[in-house]
């Protein structure tokens, strides 16, 4: 087996801070207990550390911007990071307050080796506002020491274990004050020291428990741990560090978000049809921007392109203080292989993707197909029929038929009974008597021509029995 960790120390600031660009932000700092635990690289430029007191924090970066640690964020965090990790490998464990474990060896011909795949998970915690210490081993527990202790070795094999676990502090490995206290009071302070020492003084000493972590990081012992599961829905909240006044400046925050939604989605081989990213004002009601697709994804680019149409018809009233974004109705969305000659399945793909940006734009009822309903009456007999949708079995299949109808018909004159538009109408073929709707109030009895005008236009007319003609639809 082969594991890899990832250790994220500044987790408790980039929680609250991702849904700023970089470019964006002050010099932050996290509080706890009155003392920094965590800062950023403006606010280390300024000399802040983390472990300082608040107050000489304070005295030497007046401007330091300070959160107070929120432990529910972090938490919501780190689970959102195992259920986006889940698109890499399903083998993903919490190694909390801040960190994730996952089995990889099964992923490795997919992304082309060890590295390549490591790349690939730092590039995409980066995409969602994270930065990680990466480590591989052989067992869960060594990768994470070396994760945790912030060595970024890829360790493939058994042999090369003992040895990069050897020089690693020994607080990695016994975190309890007591007992550390005493290891280097003896001069232990090292992995490879806490080894060498006899194993019954040591487990005497400071406990069976110790032991076993030793051997299970360097796989004389298994480890069995809990996989976490993806959940099978995405609702995820990011508060915005300042207020922002027009609702395309939280696209940036939203792509975060979009990107932690790819990555579940794809660990459940699914996709959606629609999602909704709300915009929480303070002292005014939220606003909810739905986006709908006209075929599943759970492409990022794709879901960022129809959010930015639809923010740009946003008007806001309050400043947005911090934005949710809720998906649902997971389907199955399995990958394809592209065909030889030509892929008919992205063809089809893009002209989805055309109907749904003229949607994003225009509103959901302004793109629509037609369909055809089993019913004589012409203006009676088509419907609008979303993106996508097929007509139901048993639709009327009628003859001839204009594209457009007139809708009230409009009243043609006549002369010694032949209908006139601009010129005397020919009639070319009929009639085709329609006598129907009794049974709703709006029965009609008409008898219909196809006509050429003088201008070689096709036209649908009719002639009522009881006399009258009238223009209801033109061919061409």
């Amino acid at each position: 087996m082969l594991w890899l960790a990832l250790c994220l120390p500044s987790l408790p600031l980039e929680a609250l801070l991702r849904g700023h660009a970089p470019h964006e932000r002050e010099a932050w700092a996290v509080a706890e207990d009155r003392s920094v635990i965590a800062c950023d690289a403006r606010a280390r430029a300024l000399g802040v550390r983390t472990g300082m007191g608040l107050a000489a924090a304070s005295a030497i970066a007046p401007q330091l911007c300070v959160r107070t640690r929120d432990e529910a964020i972090e938490r919501a965090a780190l689970e959102g990071i195992a259920a986006w990790a889940g698109r890499f490998t399903p083998f993903v464990s919490l190694e909390p307050p801040q960190g994730v474990v996952a089995e990889i060896e099964g992923s490795l011909r997919l992304f082309d080796g060890l590295a390549p795949l490591a790349h690939s998970l730092r590039t995409g915690l980066g995409e969602l506002g994270f930065s990680a210490t990466l480590a591989a081993a052989p067992t869960a527990r060594g990768a994470w020491w070396l994760a945790a202790a912030g060595r970024e070795a890829l360790i493939e094999t058994h042999a090369a274990l003992e040895p990069a676990l050897a020089p690693l502090p020994v607080a990695v490995a016994c975190a309890e004050p007591g007992a550390l206290a005493l290891l280097r009071n003896v001069g232990v302070a090292t992995v490879g020291a806490l080894v060498r020492l006899p194993r019954a003084g040591l487990a005497r000493r400071l406990g069976a428990r110790l032991l076993d972590d030793l051997d299970r990081a360097l796989g004389k012992r298994p480890e069995p741990r809990a996989y976490f599961a993806p959940p099978p829905r995405f609702a995820a909240r990011l508060e915005l560090p300042g207020e922002v006044t027009h609702a395309e400046g939280v696209l940036f925050a939203a792509r975060r978000l979009l990107a932690q939604l790819e990555g579940l989605l794809a660990a459940r081989q699914a996709g959606v049809r629609r999602f909704v990213l709300t915009l929480l004002h303070r002292n005014a009601p939220a606003i909810a921007v739905e986006v709908r697709l006209a075929s599943p994804g759970r492409e990022t680019a794709r879901f960022v392109e129809l959010l930015r149409e639809r923010l740009a018809a946003v008007a806001l009233v309050e400043p947005v203080e911090a934005i949710r974004l809720e998906a649902s109705a997971f389907v199955s969305l399995h990958g394809h292989t592209a065909g030889l000659f030509g892929d008919a399945r992205a063809e089809g793909e893009g002209w989805a993707r055309l109907v749904e940006r003229l949607q994003a734009r225009l509103g959901g009822e302004a793109v629509h197909g037609l369909g055809l309903n089993a019913e004589h009456r012409p203006e009676h007999a088509w419907r609008m029929l979303a993106p996508g949708e097929r007509l139901a079995p048993g639709a009327a299949q009628l003859g001839p038929r204009p594209l457009w109808l007139i809708q009230p018909p409009r009243r043609l004159r006549e002369t010694s009974g032949v209908p006139h538009g601009e010129g005397p109408l020919e009639l070319l073929a009929g009639p085709e008597r329609i006598e129907s709707g009794w049974w709703d109030g709006g029965d009609v009895a008409r008898d219909y021509f196809i006509a050429r005008a003088a201008g070689t236009a096709l036209l649908w007319v009719y002639r009522e029995p009881g006399g009258g003609w009238y223009l209801h639809g033109l061919f061409a």
